[in-house]
Protein backbone atom coordinates (compact mmCIF):
# COMPACT_ATOMS: atom_id res chain seq x y z
CA UNK A 1 0.00 0.00 0.00
CA UNK A 2 1.02 3.63 -0.55
CA UNK A 3 -0.71 5.04 1.97
CA UNK A 4 -0.08 5.90 5.83
CA UNK A 5 -2.94 3.54 6.86
CA UNK A 6 -0.73 0.14 7.86
CA UNK A 7 -2.86 -3.08 7.62
CA UNK A 8 -0.99 -5.87 8.89
CA UNK A 9 -1.57 -8.47 6.17
CA UNK A 10 0.35 -11.28 7.13
CA UNK A 11 -1.28 -11.13 10.81
CA UNK A 12 -5.10 -11.00 9.77
CA UNK A 13 -4.22 -14.01 7.68
CA UNK A 14 -3.07 -16.23 10.44
CA UNK A 15 -6.11 -14.89 12.37
CA UNK A 16 -8.55 -16.11 9.50
CA UNK A 17 -6.75 -19.56 8.57
CA UNK A 18 -6.53 -20.20 12.35
CA UNK A 19 -10.32 -19.56 12.18
CA UNK A 20 -11.03 -21.84 9.38
CA UNK A 21 -10.58 -19.91 6.24
CA UNK A 22 -8.05 -22.14 4.27
CA UNK A 23 -4.41 -20.25 3.69
CA UNK A 24 -5.95 -19.03 -0.29
CA UNK A 25 -9.47 -17.96 1.00
CA UNK A 26 -7.43 -15.91 3.55
CA UNK A 27 -5.11 -14.61 1.41
CA UNK A 28 -7.49 -13.93 -1.29
CA UNK A 29 -9.55 -12.16 1.74
CA UNK A 30 -7.31 -10.24 2.97
CA UNK A 31 -6.07 -9.28 -0.37
CA UNK A 32 -9.18 -7.70 -1.26
CA UNK A 33 -9.75 -5.76 1.83
CA UNK A 34 -6.64 -4.14 1.40
CA UNK A 35 -7.58 -3.24 -2.13
CA UNK A 36 -10.84 -1.66 -0.69
CA UNK A 37 -9.22 0.10 1.73
CA UNK A 38 -6.42 1.67 -0.07
CA UNK A 39 -9.11 2.70 -2.54
CA UNK A 40 -10.94 4.82 -0.25
CA UNK A 41 -8.25 6.36 1.82
CA UNK A 42 -7.25 10.11 0.96
CA UNK A 43 -3.68 10.15 -0.46
CA UNK A 44 -1.69 13.66 0.23
CA UNK A 45 -1.76 14.22 -4.35
CA UNK A 46 -5.74 14.23 -3.02
CA UNK A 47 -5.41 16.52 -0.04
CA UNK A 48 -2.79 18.42 -2.61
CA UNK A 49 -5.21 18.70 -5.10
CA UNK A 50 -8.34 19.84 -3.41
CA UNK A 51 -6.12 22.50 -1.59
CA UNK A 52 -5.31 23.93 -4.95
CA UNK A 53 -9.07 24.01 -5.71
CA UNK A 54 -9.81 25.64 -2.43
CA UNK A 55 -7.18 28.28 -3.56
CA UNK A 56 -8.52 28.70 -6.68
CA UNK A 57 -11.99 29.50 -5.44
CA UNK A 58 -10.59 31.70 -2.39
CA UNK A 59 -9.01 33.90 -5.76
CA UNK A 60 -11.44 34.16 -7.90
CA UNK A 61 -14.13 35.27 -5.23
CA UNK A 62 -11.53 37.62 -3.80
CA UNK A 63 -11.64 38.65 -7.43
CA UNK A 64 -15.34 38.80 -7.51
CA UNK A 65 -15.74 41.13 -4.45
CA UNK A 66 -13.23 43.40 -6.11
CA UNK A 67 -15.29 43.85 -9.13
CA UNK A 68 -18.58 44.28 -6.86
CA UNK A 69 -16.66 46.63 -5.15
CA UNK A 70 -15.99 48.63 -8.27
CA UNK A 71 -19.70 48.29 -9.58
CA UNK A 72 -21.12 49.38 -6.40
CA UNK A 73 -18.90 52.60 -6.42
CA UNK A 74 -19.14 53.55 -9.71
CA UNK A 75 -23.28 53.04 -9.51
CA UNK A 76 -23.10 55.17 -6.29
CA UNK A 77 -21.10 58.09 -8.19
CA UNK A 78 -23.67 57.91 -10.86
CA UNK A 79 -26.31 58.43 -7.88
CA UNK A 80 -24.83 61.16 -6.38
CA UNK A 81 -24.20 63.01 -9.21
CA UNK A 82 -27.69 63.06 -10.53
CA UNK A 83 -28.91 63.74 -6.82
CA UNK A 84 -27.04 66.74 -7.32
CA UNK A 85 -27.34 67.60 -11.10
CA UNK A 86 -31.71 67.47 -10.04
CA UNK A 87 -30.95 69.46 -6.61
CA UNK A 88 -28.86 71.78 -9.12
CA UNK A 89 -32.03 72.33 -11.32
CA UNK A 90 -34.85 72.57 -8.90
CA UNK A 91 -32.69 75.29 -7.04
CA UNK A 92 -32.37 76.92 -10.64
CA UNK A 93 -36.57 76.46 -10.97
CA UNK A 94 -37.26 77.98 -7.39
Amino acid sequence: MNTAFAFDTHSSVKQLVSTGFTEEQAETQVRLLSEVLEAQLSTKADVARVDTHVLELKRDMKEMEMRLKHDLTLRLGGMMAASIAVVAALVKLL
